[in-house]
């Protein structure tokens, strides 16, 4: 049930592609077998050289070792979450991507996400600066997914809301279903609701159709029944005059006509948990 998930949009660690040794062998090599020796070897390297190509090869196997859980651990005591991170600050936007993919793995474990909280504001500027649609945006969004999973660090996302909201209006759909996870995280702390409710996002109905992806589809519906869940005081009751009339909350808002349009004609879409959804959306009126 998709009910279940909504705080829980969380990527798997997985593998990287590309090479995973210094030789510039495409054969991957078996990095669950990696030792703590090797780790910290690679850590070093990655600390001396400026060589942008051995960054990116050493972060890549850094990246694909950090899939496996014991070598989250070493990694991290090893003081390679900082060392990866300090990588963030360099120019070269493929080496930074490759950073972002090897905190993305490591992320998947609960002390290494204490460590790496310290960075989430420089990814969201990452993000905000990069080009859009870019390998190096979705790297951000997919780390920033796996750090929004607890409502822990959701305080550190606020200010990039609006670059949020413009990624899923202009991107991809590639881009659309990973700044959605994000989205669909923030929105199930109600800490959250009345800044995302607050913000604009002028296409947002057009996400509703059934002619859009199914993942994308899905995931809008999930963030907007989290959000009217979220959008009433403790008393029941909706304070309409702190939103102004072009935010997200009149767009959603009980009274919203459109918005209830679309999901009339979304009751007979075929996919069982879209329709799950819309009677989820329809029920909290």
């Amino acid at each position: 049930m998709w009910e279940a998930k909504p705080r829980h949009e969380m990527l798997r660690a997985a593998p990287a592609a590309g090479p995973t040794s210094l030789t510039g062998s495409s054969s991957p090599a078996s990095t669950q077998t990696v030792d703590a020796d090797a780790l910290q070897k690679l850590i070093h390297l990655l600390q001396a050289t400026d060589d942008p190509l051995i960054q990116e090869q050493v972060l890549i196997t850094l990246s694909n070792s950090a899939a496996f859980t014991v070598n989250q651990d070493i990694i991290r005591n090893l003081d390679g979450l900082s060392i990866i991170g300090d990588i963030l600050s360099n120019c070269v936007p493929k080496v930074k991507e490759k950073a972002l993919n090897a905190l993305n793995n490591l992320s998947m474990n609960i002390k290494n996400q204490e460590e790496i909280q310290v960075y989430i504001m420089q990814v969201c500027r990452e993000i905000e600066s990069a080009p859009l649609n870019s390998d190096l945006q979705l790297a951000g969004l997919r780390l920033l997914t796996n750090m929004s999973v607890t409502n822990d660090y959701h305080h550190k996302m606020m200010n990039s809301i609006p670059c949020f909201l413009h990624l899923l209006s202009e991107g991809t759909e590639r881009t659309q279903i990973q700044v959605l996870k994000v989205l669909v995280n923030l929105s199930a702390n109600s800490a959250m609701a009345g800044h995302l409710l607050r913000a604009q996002v002028p296409s947002l109905l057009l996400l509703f159709d059934h002619c859009i992806n199914r993942d994308i589809l899905l995931r809008a519906l999930v963030f907007a029944a989290n959000l009217r869940k979220n959008m009433r005081n403790g008393d029941g009751t909706m304070l309409q005059d702190q939103y102004s009339e072009d935010s997200l909350f009149f767009t959603l808002c009980r009274d919203s006509s459109p918005f209830t349009q679309k999901l009339a004609s979304l009751l007979h879409h075929p996919d069982t948990e879209v329709k799950e959804q819309v009677g989820r959306i329809l029920t909290q009126q």
